[in-house]
């Protein structure tokens, strides 16, 4: 069919300002109406390329998986609302297909007639989010979807209707989506598989914290390959890199998404790192009135002060709120840079983190030394009914006990660990410091000594001059000639052993130690606590020794991170 060419043009104002919006949802849709509860006169106009300007986009997949059973209630708001409440312009299927810096305006295509409007503009908000990123080489009528909208909600929602319990889909990518959607589509019955191309999912945590999500999942039904690149999309499935082939009958990409930085390109504004839109603390692009908020925009790193993309919807929203400030003047303060705070929910357990992974912080160390801490708390004091498991992991630089990010997987009370350790970064606390935060206790909630607390503990007690291992260090050291002490009760050997640990309790230490004279000495528990009373009288009677961090079980949770890359003929059940 052929597009119109019909073609009008939108004359100048010159009695009140003009704010064109490209893009709704989280930013725009946040610009917008704080903009409006600034100036109740200026002529605010969302342009947005999709069927929908306002809607839960991070609640999609739980449509998909029948958690939210009402499509309706993701779009939170409608064109004729926002017009009837806030005296918005808002178009749905209209796309901008250009911007004119000079004359300051843009051309808007309406989707539905393939007519054009040039529209003037004071100020242009560019808000357009991110695109799905796609395999290199797709087979034509392969069953290849992504989600990003809730166009794109309602066609996979219509092919998994039409599907039969049980039938076969593949999840290329286990960021935060790709496991959201591979967890909904198994809730629906379908067999699900999961490729990853790299190491392990929610490549924001590091290995050892990810592996155990890994079994929970396959655990339920599902089934997860890592290291495992896919090289195209078929038509029945995907091909790996390996050449194994995955049969299929709906796959869905969520391999990240592509920052949709084309207008800003086209104009001639700067672009930053990963194809964002560069931008100034205070989201102006480097051409004049035109700014950038979103996924779009590259963030400001709060560990390290570079530019880098954050894909978060609170951080789309906070901009948004914060460009509308400047932009009618209000506010010079500049955006507060990116944390990347994070959560998700992997099928019931839950994992979260803040700043670098350890993964991160040593390559961007240059040469600084990290200090790691793993923990294995209680999520809530351990004599009270139900208190659950959790890992927690900190990631400290040495020179100045700052916090450098922190990760945390289990099920009650991961989130307020992270949200209390994220509020620290913020306000500048140090990692020993975590140990005097006066935090709620009650036996239902926490501990005396909260996790966060015992973290703080372990940061002062390795500034103080106490020495670690890490769990992918060990085999080097026990090779240049270490010693290792399994120092455990004898009733928690059967959880398992380190191969060549020599078992000795920390009661018969002080009658035992002189047998390792003049060795270095590597001390484990089953969590680092009773290791660090024995490494400390290890150094008092005169031992070189060192805890190895977060003891058998990180240990432990390490392997099996490696062990999840092999081949699936040579993994462990």
């Amino acid at each position: 069919m052929q597009t119109s060419t019909l073609h009008r043009s939108v004359s100048p104002r010159t009695h009140r300002r003009r704010t064109v919006i490209v893009g709704g949802v989280a930013g725009g849709m946040s610009a917008a109406t704080r903009l409006r509860r600034l100036d109740a006169e200026r002529d605010i106009l969302v342009l947005e390329r999709s069927g929908a300007v306002s809607y839960a986009n991070c609640g999609l997949p739980y449509h998909l998986g029948g958690v939210i059973p009402n499509r309706d209630s993701l779009e939170l708001q409608t064109p004729a609302r926002m017009g009837a409440r806030f005296a918005l312009g808002v178009r749905v299927r209209t796309e901008v297909v250009d911007v004119d810096p000079i004359a300051r305006t843009v051309t808007a295509r309406d989707l539905a007639t393939g007519a054009t409007e040039t529209i003037s503009y004071d100020e242009l908000v560019l808000s357009p989010g991110a695109t799905p990123r796609r395999p290199a080489k797709v087979a034509a009528g392969s069953p290849l979807e992504t989600l990003r909208t809730l166009d794109d909600l309602d066609r996979i929602a219509d092919s998994v209707d039409a599907l039969p319990n049980g039938a076969p889909v593949v999840v290329i990518g286990a960021g935060h989506l790709g496991i959201e959607i591979a967890e909904n589509l198994h809730r629906r019955g379908l067999a699900v598989t999961v490729a990853q191309s790299e190491d392990r999912i929610l490549p924001i945590l590091d290995a050892e914290m990810t592996a155990p999500l890994v079994d929970h999942l396959e655990q339920l039904g599902l089934t997860v390959r890592l290291g495992a690149p896919v090289a195209e999309v078929t038509v029945d499935g995907v091909l790996l890199a390996g050449g194994e082939r995955l049969l299929a009958d709906l796959v869905i990409a969520s391999m990240g998404v592509i920052p949709d930085a084309g207008l800003a390109r086209t104009a001639g504004a700067d672009l930053g790192p990963a194809g964002t839109i560069a931008v100034d603390d205070l989201h102006r692009t480097s051409i004049p009135g035109i700014y950038a908020i979103g996924d779009v925009a590259g963030k400001t790193d709060a560990i390290d002060g570079t530019t880098r993309p954050v894909a978060l919807a609170g951080l789309a929203n906070r901009h948004g709120r914060h460009v509308a400030d400047v932009i009618a003047g209000v506010s010079e303060a500049p955006a507060k840079p990116a944390l990347g705070t994070s959560i998700i929910d992997v099928a019931g357990a839950t994992a979260a983190s803040v700043g670098w992974s350890e993964t991160v912080a040593r390559a961007r160390a240059r040469g600084r030394e990290v200090r790691i801490f793993h923990t294995h708390p209680l999520s809530h004091a351990g004599y009270y009914p139900g208190a659950q498991p959790m890992s927690l992991k900190l990631v400290v630089a040495a020179s100045d006990d700052r916090i450098l990010g922190a990760q945390a997987v289990g099920t009650e009370g991961v989130a307020r660990r992270i949200d209390v350790i994220a509020v620290a970064m913020s306000a500048g606390i140090t990692a020993s410091a975590l140990a005097d935060l006066e935090l709620a206790y009650a036996p239902q909630f926490g501990s005396a000594k909260d996790p966060v607390n015992q973290l703080g503990y372990l940061a002062r007690n390795r500034a103080g001059g106490d020495r670690t291992v890490q769990w992918h260090e060990l085999d080097d050291a026990i090779a240049g000639g270490a010693v290792l002490l399994d120092v455990r009760a004898e009733g928690q050997l059967a959880e398992g052993v380190i191969p060549g640990a020599t078992w000795i309790p920390v009661e018969e230490l002080r009658d035992r130690h002189s047998q390792f004279k003049g060795r270095p000495l590597i001390v484990h528990c089953r969590v680092g606590q009773g290791a660090h009373t024995a490494a400390r009288l290890l150094a008092e009677l005169g031992h070189d020794v060192r805890n190895l961090d977060g003891g058998y079980l990180t240990w432990r949770d390490g392997m099996r991170a490696r062990e999840l890359v092999a081949p699936p003929g040579a993994r462990a059940a």
